[in-house]
């Protein structure tokens, strides 16, 4: 049911008021006395809330409500009201029919394994400790949690120049990115500034096909740089004064290259680019590969050495601010960057690009396919990482076969410094599961 980014579907179907009464009474059950819920956009989004705020109640918890935030707004307001855990209703970059629930601890990091699993126990036995009559718990609103995040945003750069940024918010709950960037001298416009969890603007997931608008304006105008949330702004990516989409890794090694020093490390999930790797080593740091999931960047961080985390998806994370992905965060510190080396697409020219290949082979029984070439890689070729799917590494490059978390799918990635010999590790990477046929026949 929880996958790596919490409970995600379609409402009606998948997600219900009965699954987030559940949900309520499953995290109040477990001990969490004073939860802080909040939303993004979607209008179901409103129902689910209440319905959450039922259980929690209902299990003697307390909850506080903040309304329609950012996930990062909403993530870094449970510490500053003394809560124990946060709650928010969003399926993020997901089109606006699906909504979704999403569990966070006071350190901005997604519940862990352990505590989705304690949670999940519950849902399926149905095992809630209901309150008795003079026991249950209080809702209260909680109002001021935006100025909260805006105030440690602020204090977080420091911006050697004034910059025009577009920043397109996408329809959803990312609008702290503009008020905080005007707030710091820059001149700014917006794309897709209005609420509305239909996403009218545009697709909620920002990706190069859907910031075409974004790019024509910055191209268009004396802009210096601009920004894109998802619908709850935990991603944020970018284009550059040219107008050109920035790479995803390419943002990575970006990020990472400026967190990181001398013997430090930066974590990032096991599909990262190669260029990650090259650019961190220009500074005396490495990488280290994480399962794919902000939890597990997120858990990684924890370790003394581990100065940044983040994911080709536009979830970044500094986590001496925050272990929660945070995409107003990014924007600020993306701005400040610019400000202080110059354009960006001068900063993209200094990461070196290599191509990368994928696909997605549908299969019938995913887990029996994987199984099966894990053990021909394992035959096959020295360097194996298991970690999350199979990943191998050549002198030439790497390629990676794992499996959708929601699809009969395996992703196929493969990497190296020439397309020849990225286009000969993606065929030998494909051969593996095509091979295979039915698993074990």
């Amino acid at each position: 049911m929880f996958g790596t980014s919490g409970i995600r579907g379609r409402v009606g179907r998948d997600v219900t008021a009965e699954l987030a009464l559940s949900v309520g009474r499953a995290v109040a059950s477990e001990g969490y006395d004073r939860v802080v819920v909040g939303r993004d956009v979607r209008e179901s989004g409103s129902m689910l809330v209440d319905a959450v705020v039922a259980g929690l109640c209902e299990c003697g918890a307390d909850a506080l409500t903040v309304g329609v935030e950012a996930t990062p707004t909403i993530a870094r307001a449970i510490e500053h009201l003394e809560a124990d855990a946060g709650i928010v209703v969003t399926a993020s970059h997901n089109p606006a029919e699906d909504n979704g629930i999403k569990l966070w601890n006071p350190s901005g990091k997604a519940f862990g394994p352990d505590q989705r699993d304690a949670i999940e126990r519950r849902l399926r036995e149905e095992e809630y400790d209901l309150a008795d009559w003079d026991g249950v718990g209080d809702r209260r609103h909680r109002a001021g949690v935006r100025d909260h995040h805006a105030e440690t945003l602020r204090a977080a750069v420091d911006l050697e120049r004034e910059l025009s940024v577009v920043v397109d918010i996408g329809n959803g709950a990312g609008g702290v990115t503009a008020s905080v960037l005007d707030d710091l001298g820059c001149q700014v416009r917006t794309l897709n500034g209005q609420e509305d969890g239909s996403f009218p603007g545009r697709p909620s997931e920002p990706t190069a096909e859907t910031l075409e608008t974004l790019s024509t304006l910055v191209e268009a105008t004396d802009a210096d740089l601009g920004i894109a949330h998802d619908g709850d702004a935990d991603r944020m990516l970018a284009v550059d004064e040219t107008g050109m989409f920035v790479p995803k890794d390419t943002l990575l090694a970006l990020f990472a290259r400026e967190a990181a020093g001398e013997g430090q490390r930066v974590a990032a999930p096991v599909d990262t680019s190669l260029a990650v790797d090259d650019a961190l080593a220009g500074v005396g740091a490495s990488l280290t590969r994480t399962q794919v999931g902000d939890v597990y960047v997120a858990e990684r961080t924890t370790e003394s050495d581990v100065v940044f985390g983040g994911e080709p998806s536009g979830a970044w994370i500094w986590p001496e601010e925050t272990r929660c992905p945070d995409g107003p965060l990014a924007a600020c510190k993306l701005t400040e960057l610019v400000a202080e080396r110059g354009p960006l697409s001068a900063l993209v020219g200094e990461i070196d690009g290599y191509p990368i290949r994928r696909t997605s082979l549908e299969v019938e029984e995913k887990a029996a396919v994987m199984a099966e070439a894990s053990e021909r890689v394992r035959d096959r070729y020295d360097e194996i990482d298991t970690l999350d799917g199979v990943r191998v590494e050549t002198d030439d490059g790497w390629f990676l076969l794992r499996a959708s978390g929601t699809q009969p799918l395996i992703r196929v990635t493969a990497e190296a410094r020439s397309a020849t010999d990225a286009d000969a590790l993606f065929e030998e990477a494909q051969a593996v599961i095509t091979e295979i046929g039915t698993p074990n026949a």
